[in-house]
């Protein structure tokens, strides 16, 4: 066992293990910043087996990986999802169980595993106690992007490789139905206005900006708008206002997609326009740039990883306003909670970097 306070180190391992289990439940980013990790070891290590616990609406996103198995946790029933996890994973034994969400519940879920060895985050970033159920952590490499966070568990294993590729699948059935809902005739920009109902307090922008850049993409660049997200009342209300502020016709999918259909237009699209969400991350994973719009959190932290340059970033000034000091003398992931603080992206700045990517496409055609 490793001593509490090091790192797991690559001797720990000497040779492939043959079974690994990696515990990440949600959310939907999130999970889809572990699958380059899971494409790492599965390059290093072809012949090991990777089981995979993961939350019910996250699997249905991910749940065809190839070669990898699924344990899926119904969060839904409270104490008896323990039980269930449990159950299903009675009889088995792991070599490393990777403990890759810092939360109670996901703490509480990594008793219920059985492995030799359970690694979890170093001690800064192991936040609700998680150090206490892992015997060994992660490298500590301090202010990092989520996604290179997971990479130290590879790490930790001995897999230094990075193998950056997504690959979720897309079934045809899903292909087929974005076909028959998007021009073919036409560049394609979706607007993702909305992050969880949660965070409606410093995450989502004005619904009349989100119109505005929608004006700026028809006239300017002849662009179709497609308008998606969840089926909350929120993110309905939001699609509402925004088609009714704009003169021109959008195309609104807002509650019809399941997540596979919105995978399928999102790598339709030629651009997206979201703040920290899902199908941003959802997005950047099937390689469309995305325009992600940033106040109250840092994007160097959780922006759209492949598209930070094309990255509105207001977090800095609101820091500065907030605290009075910039990010780099702050606690790494402090959020700015001011229910106004999406207000500093102005819609200059978003057509701005729409007119930059427009151009960059344009320039690689």
């Amino acid at each position: 066992m490793t001593a509490p306070d090091q790192p797991t180190t690559a001797s720990a391992t000497p040779g492939p293990p043959r079974e690994i289990a990696l515990l990440r439940l949600s959310a939907l980013g999130d999970t889809t910043h572990v699958v380059p990790v899971v494409r790492s070891l599965q390059k290093a290590w072809p012949r090991t087996r990777i089981t995979w616990i993961i939350g019910r609406l996250e699997y249905q996103l991910l749940g065809d990986l190839p070669d990898v198995e699924f344990v899926v946790v119904d969060k839904a029933r409270g104490l008896r999802a323990y039980t269930d996890l449990r159950r299903a994973l009675k009889g088995r034994q792991f070599d490393v169980l990777l403990q890759m969400q810092v939360s109670l519940r996901a703490s509480l879920m990594g008793m219920q595993v059985p492995a030799r060895r359970k690694i979890g985050f170093d001690r800064e970033r192991a936040r609700d106690f998680q150090w206490l159920f892992t015997q060994e952590r992660i490298a500590a490499r301090p202010r990092q992007h989520v996604l290179d966070s997971f990479f130290g568990f590879a790490e930790s294993l001995g897999v230094q490789e990075r193998e950056l590729r997504w690959d979720i699948p897309i079934p045809d059935s899903a292909r087929e139905w974005a076909d028959r809902h998007l021009p073919t005739d036409r560049p394609v920009l979706v607007i993702n206005a909305c992050s969880s109902a949660r965070f409606r307090n410093f995450r989502n922008w004005a619904a009349e900006h989100y119109a505005a850049v929608a004006e700026h993409a028809v006239e300017h660049h002849g662009m179709t708008v497609v308008l998606t997200g969840g089926p909350t009342e929120l993110e309905r209300d939001y699609g509402e206002a925004i088609a009714s502020g704009c003169r021109h016709s959008l195309i609104n999918l807002i509650g019809t997609t399941s997540l596979k259909q919105l995978l399928a237009v999102l790598e339709r699209a030629d651009a997206v326009v979201s703040p920290d969400s899902g199908p941003a991350h959802m997005a950047n994973a099937v390689g469309t740039p995305v325009i992600g719009l940033y106040a109250g959190s840092n994007p160097e932290r959780t922006g759209p990883y492949c598209s930070r340059q094309w990255v509105v970033n207001a977090y800095p000034e609101a820091c500065q306003a907030a605290f009075g000091k910039p990010p780099g003398a702050l606690r790494w992931g402090q959020r700015v909670r001011d229910p106004a603080v999406m207000d500093r992206i102005k819609v200059a700045d978003v057509t701005a970097k729409l007119d930059a990517l427009v151009e960059a496409k344009a320039n690689h055609a």
